[in-house]
């Protein structure tokens, strides 16, 4: 017990050594703007990229760890009151054994618990990563190399497990070119959850923003090997004699130069991998496996070592390099300095505007003025002499402070007029413009050659002298403008870009279907499958259900009177309703052949058809009295109104009748077709749906009991344009009267209390 007691009191200042206050040298009470400015102070001066000194990279490491407490006002309350940030449960029951007994320190470094992050190899804490430095910086520079990120936390026996080789693995990666990066689960939760992680240790690659899992053993090839995965496949072309004179030429296409490596290796190096991803908007790269047969002429006609690694660089000649290095071991920064010195061609062309800022940026002071010499001209055979002059120019003066290149001006309309100022002695022909860029908005100072650039000698000593002034008198630029972005040139259509982010989409769902966690591919999977649950089972119930449009005969007595009753409670749902009319007249189609499908056998269930039977002599008061009978009925949006012509389709209105009962025509009444009975004046409410219609029969002429409207009151209340003047002779009254209390029909209709005539099918109306 005194052993216990005694030996951890040295230790019990531990805590106390890093005081991030003192670090950032602030004082308890500073706020956080003072903090933040503190630390970028510091964090400016003892970068290691910037400061040489041996101990910088701890200092730099105490500075960002004291900002990350002191950023943060939980873990710096957790410091001002306990001298500690931690916020893991040991430190909560440490916090808690402190209030129990102040003057006893319990140390875990006594049983040497290699747990605590504090306590364990500070390898990674460079690597560490915070929510706003991955969002702010990592992710960007994914699009440049890939990155490898550990997710770890406190008592993760697995991460202790897989210790060793993730630090062989992370800093032969490093040395590779590849980015490395640990998030701590407990301190980063937000972060973590960001990532997809929701276990420790977990592994994942990032790459151009993408997050891509590991999912196999934790052993070095297999590492390296996922690292190389994550990569394109087609960023480094396989060379041989048959094909490098094809590479080499596509510089013209490309706007790019070439880069060839030479080794005797049978694989492509993961270092050249990862240098080709870093440069691939600027250089394409190629690969000659020396031992391989079909390369002797290759590395003969460039005069290669086969046992020393050589990379070239070619540009516009493609017979010769423009730059060579040389190296038995080919080390990352050898290589960046070799390729970043080699970015350009000699003569770019201005594909986008991107280039346009890098080749010719806009001037920051008098000392740092950068020119672009410029050759508008075409594309063909017949510009090609003049810009092999204007090449050959640019080679023996090409100078840190003056860069040349080139524009197509039927590609960049827009910027060749803006210089050119669309003259008639330049249409057709090359120009050569000097110009600087004033700002990041468009605006140039320039001054073009007096006369077309044919590429003569004169021209050569006209540009050379312009050149020669320009760097004592800056004024020589008199000439200003503003010109507009460049075009694109090089940007893949849209279709292809909208195919190609399909696929990465298509590819990600793929890959998150079967390696997601399924912890949170449950919420999906359970909408999936509800969605599919009530799609099939709406199919199946309406397939099995026994629907009453399928039977073939009338209901029963019992069914018949169900039915009724039914309707009485809904009415068409039309007695608790307004049947106020929408407009101001009835819309009465004829029941045709062509509109007998949609109008009758194929109505929506709860719509009826009122159909009313004339014939031609017959037409014009029939429609007249029939429009003002049912007016009061168009407000229902149920209810549609047709007329049949009797003279066309009787046939199929005597079968459809013979399943009425008692609806034998009005006797003593014939129209003009001999011995025919006479239907005029007959109304169907007919139902598709269900198939059934009720019957409404004409009043007999010496039966009517009302008195008869004369054709000045009809007049004054019609609705309907019919064709033709009404007529007011006894004989028009006589055929209106044939609808006479038809209105009462409808209520009855509307009511659900007319008898029902099923019939078992509709009959074709031909």
């Amino acid at each position: 017990l005194l052993l216990l007691l005694l030996l951890p009191l040295p230790a019990a200042a531990a805590p106390g050594d890093f005081d991030p206050y003192r670090v950032l040298g602030v004082g308890r009470s500073s706020s956080q703007a003072d903090i933040k400015k503190a630390y970028k102070r510091l964090a400016r001066e003892w970068h290691p990229d910037k400061n040489k000194d041996p101990g910088a990279e701890d200092k730099f490491i105490q500075i960002s760890k004291a900002y990350e407490i002191l950023s943060n006002e939980e873990k710096r309350a957790n410091f001002d009151r306990y001298g500690d940030a931690g916020e893991s449960q040991g430190f909560s029951q440490h916090r808690q054994f402190h209030r129990f007994h102040d003057g006893f320190y319990f140390d875990e470094s006594f049983f040497h618990f290699p747990f605590n992050s504090e306590r364990r190899d500070t390898s990674d804490e460079k690597y560490l990563l915070h929510f706003s430095h991955y969002i702010n910086e990592i992710v960007p520079d994914s699009f440049k190399k890939p990155y490898l990120i550990k997710i770890t936390s406190d008592w993760c026996f697995s991460c202790i497990h897989i210790e060793p080789v993730w630090k062989e693995v992370a800093q032969e990666l490093e040395t590779l070119g590849a980015g490395i990066g640990v998030v701590h689960a407990g301190y980063e939760r937000r972060l973590a959850h960001h990532l997809g992680a929701h276990s420790t240790p977990t592994l994942l690659g990032l790459i151009n923003g993408k997050i891509t899992f590991f999912h196999n053993a934790v052993v070095r090839e297999n590492l390296r090997q996922f690292v190389e995965n994550l990569l394109p496949g087609n960023l480094v072309e396989k060379i041989t004699d048959k094909n490098y004179i094809r590479f080499l030429s596509d510089w013209r296409k490309d706007n790019k130069p070439h880069v060839l490596l030479f080794d005797h290796m049978p694989v492509v190096p993961l270092l050249y991998k990862l240098t080709a991803f870093a440069y691939r908007d600027y250089l394409s790269f190629g690969y000659v496996y020396v031992g391989l047969q079909g390369t002797e002429e290759l590395s003969s006609q460039y005069n290669i070592n086969v046992y020393t690694p050589t990379m070239m660089v070619f540009k516009e000649h493609i017979d010769r390099p423009a730059d060579v290095v040389q190296a038995r071991e080919m080390k990352k920064q050898l290589i960046d300095d070799f390729l970043s010195q080699n970015k350009f061609l000699v003569v770019a062309r201005l594909t986008n505007q991107r280039l346009f800022q890098e080749l010719c940026p806009v001037k920051k002071s008098h000392r740092q003025r950068k020119h672009c010499v410029v050759l508008l001209t075409g594309e063909g055979e017949k510009f090609a002499e003049a810009y092999e002059a204007f090449l050959t120019f640019a080679v023996a003066n090409t100078k840190d402070t003056l860069k040349f290149v080139h524009i197509y001006n039927e590609r960049q309309p827009e910027f060749a007029d803006a210089l050119l100022m669309d003259e008639e002695k330049y249409r057709g022909r090359s120009a050569v413009v000097i110009l600087e860029r004033r700002n990041n908005a468009g605006k140039i100072a320039y001054r073009a050659l007096e006369e077309a650039w044919t590429g003569s000698k004169e021209d050569n000593f006209i540009l050379l002298d312009l050149l020669d002034q320009l760097r004592t008198d800056p004024g020589l630029l008199s000439s200003e403008t503003v010109v507009a972005d460049l075009n694109d040139e090089l940007a893949p259509m849209f279709l292809i870009r909208w195919l190609y982010s399909t696929l990465d989409y298509i590819s990600d769902c793929w890959d998150s279907l079967f390696h997601s966690n399924w912890r949170e591919m449950m919420p999906l999977l359970s909408l999936l499958f509800s969605a599919l649950f009530i799609l099939f089972g709406t199919v199946i119930v309406q397939a099995f259900s026994d629907s009453s449009d399928t039977r073939d005969s009338p209901p029963s007595e019992k069914e018949e009177t169900a039915a009724k009753t039914e309707k009485n409670d809904t009415s068409f749902s039309k007695e608790s309703n307004s049947r106020i009319p929408k407009k101001g007249f009835v819309e009465v189609t004829e029941l045709t052949d062509i509109n007998y499908t949609s109008n009758l056998v194929r109505l929506r269930p709860g719509h009826m058809n009122v159909v009313l039977i004339l014939s031609n002599s017959t037409k014009t008061p029939l429609l007249q009295k029939f429009a003002l009978e049912v007016y009061t009925f168009t407000g229902s949006s149920s209810l549609h109104f047709s007329f049949l012509s009797l003279d066309k389709h009787r046939e199929w209105l005597e079968y459809l009748l013979e399943f009425a009962q008692d609806a034998a025509p009005i006797p003593n009444q014939y129209d003009k077709h001999f011995l025919e009975r006479d239907y005029t004046g007959y109304v169907l409410a007919l139902n598709g749906h269900k198939k059934y219609f009720c019957l409404f029969k004409p009043h007999r002429s010496g039966d009517e009991g009302g008195t008869l409207g004369s054709c000045e009151d009809y007049d004054a209340s019609l609705h309907v344009e019919a064709r033709g003047k009404p007529s007011c002779s006894p004989g028009s009254r006589s055929i209106k009267n044939k609808l006479h209390k038809l209105s009462f029909w409808m209520e009855r209709l509307l009511e659900g209390s007319l008898q029902r005539f099923y019939i078992p099918s509709w009959p074709a109306l031909d």
